[in-house]
């Protein structure tokens, strides 16, 4: 027997004027609780239709009616006889159905609605269905259970494979220049430096300022592949690639270039940075 996946995260789910409880599996699929889906279509929970000992029915209760059938596709129908049981952070196990349903039931009321096929106990949950759809409009179902469940701010970490691979270049790219001298002229000017814009000699701090206000301020672990795979005679940027990586480059040269414009002396400077960066006094800056 297989082992239950393990939730990583919960939250709360809301949909028009529904609360669906809600979880992100380590597989990184996302689940509703067999009873919220109940729920979201006002229907009891209940199991398998049986008339007189026969079985007239395997699909859920608030979709078993024989004039629904033909607008249940083989992917709903699939998520629906096979439910998903994982384990809670106490190890108990808990069963539910792949987000992706929700909109799926939907639109199996939505469009018996419009064959007028529906009865008139059937009625109400085609207006839920409808209001369902409407909160999904707007954004995904997968984005939404990310954010009530937080995971959005570990994806970039749990997939960090695929981040390195859009941000370093397998082929370091050939030299151009990415940092501009209006970013030097004002990091200069903050520390009370005299800049020599026809000069390539910098303090060696200047190198530590850089990897903490540009390189460390991409998404985890970049900067440290790029350390990693980058020849002591190439520069950082050169290891990125072109339309990923030097794109969000470019973006936080322009947001630090922008701090450094509106400040007038460097403790001013970090603590807009800080501010904008939402980061704490971790960093390494010397006041």
């Amino acid at each position: 027997m297989t082992k239950p996946l393990k939730a990583t995260h919960f939250g709360t789910l809301q949909l028009g004027d529904k609360e669906l409880r809600c979880a992100v599996l380590e597989d990184n699929s996302r689940v509703i609780l067999y009873k919220e889906v109940f729920d979201a279509f006002d229907r009891p929970v209940r199991g398998r239709r049986i008339i007189n000992g026969i079985v007239k029915s395997n699909l859920p209760g608030f979709i078993d009616a024989s004039n629904l059938q033909s607008y249940i596709s083989p992917q709903l129908e699939e998520m629906l006889l096979n439910p998903v049981t994982y384990s809670a952070k106490n190890g108990r196990p808990i069963k539910g159905y792949r987000a992706e349903i929700i909109p799926l039931l939907c639109d199996v009321y939505l469009a018996a609605r419009q064959d007028g096929v529906l009865t008139k106990k059937q009625e109400p949950l085609a207006q839920v269905s409808e209001i369902l759809v409407r909160s999904l409009s707007k954004v995904g179902i997968v984005a939404l259970v990310d954010e009530a469940t937080g995971y959005q701010y570990e994806r970039e970490r749990q997939e960090l494979h695929k981040i390195l691979s859009a941000y370093i270049s397998e082929e370091l790219l050939p030299w151009t220049k990415q940092f501009p001298d209006e970013f030097y002229r004002h990091l200069f000017r903050l520390r009370g430096w005299s800049y020599e814009p026809t000069s390539v000699k910098r303090p060696g701090y200047v190198g530590k300022l850089t990897m903490e206000l540009i390189y460390d301020q991409l998404p985890d672990g970049v900067a440290e592949e790029l350390r990693r795979k980058t020849p002591k005679n190439k520069k950082l940027h050169q290891g990125l690639t072109e339309d990923v990586g030097n794109k969000h480059l470019q973006q936080q040269l322009t947001r630090v270039i922008t701090i450094m414009k509106i400040s007038s002396n460097w403790k001013e400077f970090i603590s807009l940075f800080r501010k904008v960066h939402q980061s704490d006094d971790q960093m390494e800056f010397e006041l």
